[in-house]
């Protein structure tokens, strides 16, 4: 499965939630009303910010809608050489 890496600009973050009501198994907000990456709804190492996961094509493609859905853009999705996915440079 490819691995994809997620990061929430938690600056950028304004609490929407947009991205988790498409993608609650990836993102959850804090306590600070930021939204948080998890792995398939579990937080190994803990909540953050910033995590790899490995996915399936049609997860990814659901992590994507997410980062669009989100309207301060504060999600951005890199793909395994590095490669930014979204938003797109």
């Amino acid at each position: 499965m490819p691995k994809i890496r997620i990061k929430v600009d938690e600056d950028l973050c304004i609490g929407a939630a947009s991205c988790v009501t498409i993608a609650p198994e990836t993102f959850q907000l804090n306590s600070e009303n930021k939204a948080e990456v998890y792995d398939h709804g579990q937080a190994p190492g803990g909540p953050t910010y910033e995590r790899w996961l490995e996915v399936t094509q049609e997860q990814q493609e659901n992590i994507l809608l997410a980062a669009q859905s989100c309207p301060t853009l504060a999600i951005f999705i890199f793909d395994e050489a590095g490669k930014q996915l979204f938003p797109e440079l």
